[in-house]
């Protein structure tokens, strides 16, 4: 997949070259083809979608997957739909973004101290990765952690990220907890010689349309996260 010696733009670079999981590609190509209507004067992304931020973050953002009318079609992480509008508000107001906004790749964002990326980076149907998918694009995420080497709080965004992170923690050389934690709103857990793993809901419409994410509640979690930073 990926040699020692690349960095994390030979990466990204290798990884929207990726056509391993023929339901996503099938999928993620359809959305770009179809459009959504209010999007149809665009020319959608419709690739595998690189992580993208400060190479030197010490917070590291892990998501779920692409939105098919969202970084589907901007091409970067969390752009161009609601889960990144609050997403990019935390940030702002947290201090790891210049600005509370992200609507394009050419959009002037830029983040300090962090990165962001996702377990899958295809957009599924249904946003809804088969284990399958996740376990594929897995050595992607692994190979992109390595490479930021000043990590040191991993935030995984919703339930699968959580999951997903513990399985792959071993094969970074970090230990994991017996018996594995639980997902939960602001755990956190040691990871041996690796990161803390901060664990958060999802900015997705889901939680934050019932309550059950919060403007507040996503805040707290980010100022654990400096906390933990500068502690």
């Amino acid at each position: 997949m990926a040699g020692r010696d690349l960095t994390l733009r030979d990466l990204a670079a290798a990884l929207v070259e990726c056509r391993q999981c023929e339901r996503l590609v099938s999928w993620r190509e359809r959305m770009a083809r179809e459009k959504r209507a209010a999007y149809r004067g665009e020319a959608y992304w419709g690739r595998p979608v690189p992580g993208f931020g400060d190479p030197e973050a010490r917070l590291v953002l892990v998501g779920l997957a692409p939105a098919a009318h969202g970084a589907n079609r901007t091409g970067r992480m969390f752009t161009g739909d609601r889960s990144g509008d609050w997403l990019f508000r935390a940030l702002h107001r947290g201090g790891f973004a210049n600005q509370a906004s992200s609507t394009a790749r050419d959009d002037g964002l830029e983040l300090r101290d962090c990165w962001v990326t996702a377990s899958v980076r295809c957009a599924p149907p249904r946003n809804r990765p088969l284990a399958t998918e996740t376990a594929n694009c897995s050595g992607w995420l692994k190979e992109e952690l390595k490479r930021l080497e000043r990590m040191k709080v991993l935030m995984a965004l919703g339930g699968i990220a959580h999951a997903n992170l513990l399985r792959i923690a071993p094969r970074l050389g970090w230990s994991v907890p017996r018996p594995r934690p639980a997902f939960g709103h602001a755990l956190m857990t040691a990871l041996g010689d690796g990161p803390i793993l901060v664990s958060s809901y999802h900015p997705s419409q889901q939680n934050t349309f019932t309550g059950r994410l919060t403007e507040e509640m996503f805040d707290k979690v980010f100022a654990l996260a400096w906390r933990l930073l500068e502690g």
